[in-house]
């Protein structure tokens, strides 16, 4: 076999353990309990009528289980799930081309659907409605309109940021439904399953040190049991405790509170630079050089959730807590602030 082949026989085998990390029901979803509770009531009263489920919105932070449930919605309706995201249909023909090759109940899940063209989602209105699509043909004297039926089907959208959603877009899912940062026993579980799948030994302590730095998201937690796992194959006997899992998250500069290295550069730009604000996103961008909506999207939600940062109408300001961990003195002529 040569270097070719064994290079996409790799990769086929990373995208198989990929997908063996999702769960594959509701039973065996970890965490989001709201939600599940919701989805299990739409999907069991859809089994029972003998009909298509209706429209559903899955909305919140990146990592936490989209494209999972929506891979779940369609193993226990028993059909066929098609999956794209909105900046890929950027042509009507695109959406058309989606549509007509479903089957009656299908699922069509559309990831960051807030991204979708506006000329195309004003055809998605009437195709989530009706379940058909007018297209003009040709222009001008010759222009004509052309009616595409489409099997009835559930279209299933997600998206990280609901405020850019147009309203008629978002009054047409009958379920919206948010979906949270997971607590620490929810991912502790999460890295159990995950070692357990990969067939890894990963004692209770380990466990709770990847959860613990994982940031509340599933995403997360599998990605740093892969690296902890290599790290323990490579520099221990293979098995994850919490020496192991400490040593490796110290490599990754993922410190105790979940907080890598651009996050500890951000509090510690703040703290040095500007005595801990307030200060503006685009300044705290230009300070570290990195884009302002990378901060605001990746590492500003879990710095506040956590209390590091709290944003006030003249910019963002330090914490109490985030002196600590940049190891500054509060400054007593800044309490006023806090």
């Amino acid at each position: 076999m040569d270097k070719g082949t064994d290079f996409i026989k790799s990769s086929l085998e990373t995208r198989e353990e990929d997908s063996s990390l999702r769960p594959p029901s509701f039973d065996s979803f970890t965490g989001q309990d709201k939600t599940i509770e919701r989805l299990k009531v739409v999907v069991g009263a859809a089994k029972k009528r003998g009909d298509v489920l209706n429209h559903i919105l899955l909305h919140g932070p990146p990592g936490l289980g989209k494209t999972t449930l929506a891979l779940i919605l369609a193993n226990e309706m028993q059909k066929q799930v098609r999956i794209t995201s909105g900046p890929v249909i950027e042509k009507i023909s695109d959406l058309a081309g989606l549509l007509t090759n479903l089957e009656e109940g299908d699922i069509l899940f559309v990831d960051e659907i807030h991204r979708i063209s506006r000329a195309v989602e004003e055809y998605l209105y009437s195709a989530m409605e009706d379940f058909r699509i007018d297209i003009m043909i040709d222009q001008g004297p010759n222009a004509r309109s052309v009616r595409l039926n489409v099997p009835r089907f559930t279209l299933v959208g997600a998206t990280t940021r609901t405020g850019l959603l147009t309203a008629p877009l978002r009054s047409r899912f009958t379920l919206q439904t948010r979906l949270d940062y997971y607590c620490h026993d929810e991912l502790r579980k999460i890295v159990e399953r995950t070692c357990s799948l990969l067939g890894v030994e990963c004692d209770r302590a380990g466990a709770s040190e990847i959860a613990r730095r994982s940031r509340g998201t599933p995403r997360i937690v599998n990605n740093l049991v892969r690296f902890v796992r290599d790290y323990a194959q490579e520099f221990g006997s293979g098995k994850i405790d919490s020496k192991i899992a400490k040593k490796a998250l110290e490599l990754l500069e993922i410190d105790e509170s979940g907080l890598d290295e651009m996050d500890k550069r951000i509090l510690r730009v703040m703290a040095e630079n500007y005595k801990g604000g307030p200060v503006g996103l685009s300044t705290i961008a230009v300070a570290v050089g990195e884009e302002a909506e990378t901060l605001e999207e990746v590492h500003e939600p879990y710095l506040i959730q956590e209390g590091f940062i709290k944003r006030t109408p003249q910019g963002r300001v330090l914490t109490d807590k985030s002196w600590h961990i940049c190891g500054i003195e509060l400054p007593k002529n800044e309490d006023s602030l806090f």
